[in-house]
């Protein structure tokens, strides 16, 4: 069954408290560690990330240390089953790249999955077992998980790309408004599956990321050659090109000091810019004036961007939500439309 970020993210909000395990599967680069890191937040556990593809059987059980006597041997548990066992605090133990670890590894996990002991090592109540693979499908060295390891899980999620989660979340990290917009303009784009075994990137979140880390310090010789080894070549090259567009917009310092007379633009790619460019130029103090624009951008029949707008706005400033322009406007007909309804 396949989920969005935001609906993973409520699901494990409420199946970590109450010890359930999960499985999320899906594509490389999407995001399902800083989803698990996210619910570790929200729900105050500790988070213990483990790699199973680099363990060995003995780290799920112990090391064998013999008696005084020498007749009899305990297993001596160590690293993370030691910090497992000895949690004082709810935690989280997240198993990532599960499907990429040996059969006999993953055997190793499926008494502590499921029974939540090893041998006489029992594990405390506050922990809960969350884990993640790629599909076998995504050239990630995947070659399946036991069934019976499958079946410890209380449920089993595939996580999908969503650019209006994604976009979410990138305007409160503060990315580039024209990466936002890029992507808004072409969703296709934010996560790509890779079809071949060619030592290159392709467009998923994470990858993303990087081009909206890098953006800042490049100089622009060496944007396309970045973008490219960072998302592939075919969307470095059109984010180039709307990079462009971008630049040939009214600034927003421009829309704001004239938000009654400044151009509108008509091409869906100059719309998604500029909604994102003046959103991230948007304050408490100057909203009366997006405002204005926003007004403008509903009688010309642009009310989705308006929409954008005005969502991005707050996400990036919420004391906007006090600003006498934004309650103004929540009371009236205009509300509906800029909450999307």
């Amino acid at each position: 069954m396949q989920v969005t970020p935001s609906q993973l993210t409520e699901l494990l909000s409420l199946f970590v408290p109450r010890g359930l395990p999960v499985l999320i599967t899906g594509r490389p680069g999407i995001g399902k560690s800083d989803i698990v890191e996210k619910v570790a937040q929200l729900t105050n556990h500790e988070l213990l990330i483990s790699h199973p593809v680099v363990e060995d059987p003995t780290e799920s059980k112990g090391l064998p240390f013999p008696s005084p006597d020498g007749r009899t041997a305990k297993f001596l548990p160590f690293g993370h089953l030691e910090h497992a066992l000895n949690a004082r605090r709810p935690l989280i133990w997240f198993l990532d790249d599960l499907g990429q670890a040996s059969q006999a590894v993953q055997a190793a996990k499926m008494q502590l999955l499921l029974a939540r002991r090893v041998g006489e090592h029992a594990l405390p109540p506050n922990v809960t077992f969350l884990a993640a693979t790629n599909r076998r499908t995504d050239n990630a060295g995947v070659s399946g998980i036991l069934d019976p390891v499958i079946s410890r899980f209380a449920t089993v999620v595939e996580l999908a790309p969503s650019i209006d989660d994604w976009a979410a979340w990138a305007v409160e990290a503060s990315f580039p408004p024209e990466l936002i917009a890029f992507l808004r303009f072409r969703p296709d784009l934010l996560s790509v599956q890779k079809t071949s075994r060619d030592i290159e990137n392709t467009p998923s979140p994470r990858s993303w990321g990087f081009v909206a880390k890098t953006m800042p310090f490049l100089p622009e010789p060496l944007k396309h050659i970045s973008f490219a080894g960072s998302v592939g070549e075919g969307a470095a090259t059109e984010f180039i090109s709307f990079l462009q567009i971008f630049r040939e917009l009214p600034s927003p310092a421009a829309v704001l000091l004239a938000p009654d007379t400044a151009r509108i633009p008509e091409s869906l790619a100059a719309l998604y810019a500029i909604s994102a460019a003046l959103a991230a130029h948007a304050t408490e103090a100057n909203f009366d004036r997006v405002m204005i624009y926003v007004e403008r951008l509903i009688a010309g029949g642009n009310s989705e961007f308006a929409t954008l707008l005005v969502r991005d706005s707050v996400r990036r400033a919420p004391g906007i939500q006090n600003s006498y322009a934004f309650i103004r406007a929540q009371s009236g007909s205009l509300g509906e439309i800029i909450r999307g309804e």
